[in-house]
């Protein structure tokens, strides 16, 4: 079936370094593929997505690119502050039920 794989556990980083999670999915398809942040006390909210492949999803300085040759949707941010201390999920199709758990990052 259709499913995402991401790291999963906590990642401590430095002010200032780049975030990277990293994200592979497999599909019969090409789906939509999501990524969600959930900051600390609150609920997940829809960080990007991108419809199609070599789609960029872009906001608040992230950006995941749909690679289909290499089936990857990784997540990056250049120099990330600590208001960026957060748990990210990949998704595909727009449910986190689909989700592989997410991956914490502290800063």
């Amino acid at each position: 079936g259709d499913s995402v794989r991401q790291m999963d556990g906590q990642v401590t980083l430095l002010e200032g370094a780049t975030l990277t999670v990293n994200c592979t999915y497999s599909a019969t398809r090409y789906p939509t593929l999501f990524w969600y942040v959930q900051y600390p006390g609150e609920g997940p909210e829809l960080l990007l997505k991108a419809m199609k492949a070599n789609d960029k999803g872009n906001n608040k300085g992230f950006e995941a690119a749909y690679n289909t040759e290499i089936i990857s949707f990784h997540l990056e941010k250049a120099s990330v502050q600590e208001s960026d201390s957060a748990v990210y999920y990949c998704a595909l199709s727009g449910t986190l039920t689909e989700t592989a758990g997410g991956t914490e990052y502290k800063l």
